[in-house]
This record gives C-alpha cells, sequence and structure tokens, in this order.
C-alpha cells in the first residue's frame, strides 16, 4: 500500500502500534478525539460537525500526507508527513526537490501517558529518514501546548524557533509559537 506522499511499506509496525496512510473511511475515528477541545485547540482548524471533517478529510491535500496510528485494530493517533522542497540557489535547486518534511501529530487523550506517541513519532523519524531518503524534518507548535514541544524534544528534536506572538488564536489571543528540526545526521548520531 503506497499513497503519492510516501512511497515507504505500509502498513509498519513498532512494539505495540500500526502506522498506515490513512483513508476517507478513518475519518469518524479521527475526528471522535479532534473534536475533543483538549485537542482541537492546538489544531489548524476546528473540526465544527463530523460531516465536514470527513468531507475536508478526504481531500487528496490532507489524506495523502496523513498517517494513522492503530493500538489493537482502534485508531488512537494520526501523524502527518507533509514533504517539501528545501531552498537552493536556481544552480542546485534541483537537488533540494522533495528533501525534507513537515511533520505533526494529534492522539486521542484516552491514549495519551503511555509512551505511545512517542513511540510512533520515533518510528515515523525512522521512515523519513531512511524509507523516503528525507535529509531534514521540522515541527511546529503553539508554545502553549508543551505535550506537543516536548514530545519533539523527547525524539530529538531541536528548538531552532521561538517565535513571539505571532499566531492568532481561534480565541483571539496572539499566541507564542516554536519550530524545532532535526537533521538525518542528528538522528543517526542519536542527538
Amino acid at each position: 500500500m503506497t499513497t503519492p506522499y510516501l512511497d515507504a511499506p505500509w502498513p509498519i509496525a513498532t512494539e505495540r502500534l500500526t502506522l498506515r496512510p490513512a483513508t476517507a473511511d478513518d475519518a469518524g475515528a479521527v475526528w471522535r478525539y479532534r473534536r475533543l477541545p483538549e485537542v482541537a485547540r492546538w489544531m489548524t482548524a476546528l473540526p465544527l460537525d463530523e460531516e465536514a471533517f470527513a468531507e475536508r478529510f478526504a481531500e487528496p491535500d490532507r489524506l495523502g500526507p496523513t498517517v494513522v496510528v492503530e493500538q489493537d485494530g482502534g485508531v488512537v493517533g494520526d501523524l502527518m508527513v507533509r514533504i517539501e522542497d528545501g531552498w537552493g540557489q536556481s544552480e542546485v535547486a534541483d537537488q533540494a526537490r522533495a528533501t525534507q518534511a513537515e511533520i505533526g501529530w494529534a492522539f486521542d487523550p484516552a491514549a495519551q501517558g503511555r509512551g505511545l506517541a512517542t513511540e510512533a513519532v520515533r518510528r515515523l523519524l525512522d521512515v523519513c529518514f531512511t524509507d523516503l531518503g528525507l535529509r531534514r524534518l521540522t515541527a511546529l507548535c503553539f508554545a502553549d501546548n508543551a505535550p506537543s514541544w516536548r514530545l519533539m524534544e523527547r525524539v530529538g528534536m531541536r528548538r531552532e524557533g521561538e517565535y513571539r506572538a505571532d499566531s492568532l488564536h481561534r480565541d483571539g489571543r496572539w499566541l507564542d509559537s516554536y519550530a524545532y528540526a532535526l537533521l538525518r545526521e542528528e538522528w543517526r548520531a542519536g542527538v
């Protein structure tokens, strides 16, 4: 099973989890936790109702980079891998194509506190650097979303940027945000 954005051998197993490309049929399971206030507050778009969420979830630009995380056959989270071009001067720009990705995640609060997100994201890093041959990964979050940036740090990502009041939250406040990254050579060295 493959998806246009992720050319890796799917499904992928960890000790306790299975990672696989999302399908439109996963929308209901993902909706169940993404609609919860403690998850939805950090998402880019608030899922107003299940039907609208399912419609958006099935769009190729959303479905293509989404990987679901299953435990015992049930969806406990989702990951995003959006492959991007690195910047390069015009003479070498073609060598920078599809060399990096932005990654992200959301997990069901019922599955939190057991290391499942850490296990899934570590395996995702392995897929990105080994199977996909990427050279750099980035992840962004609101500074107030401590569980997310702590996960980034647990898996070896380093904070590259702290941005003051750069992100307008739907509650009307301008929030700080963090940017994290990891290079393939850092990952190999076990940084």
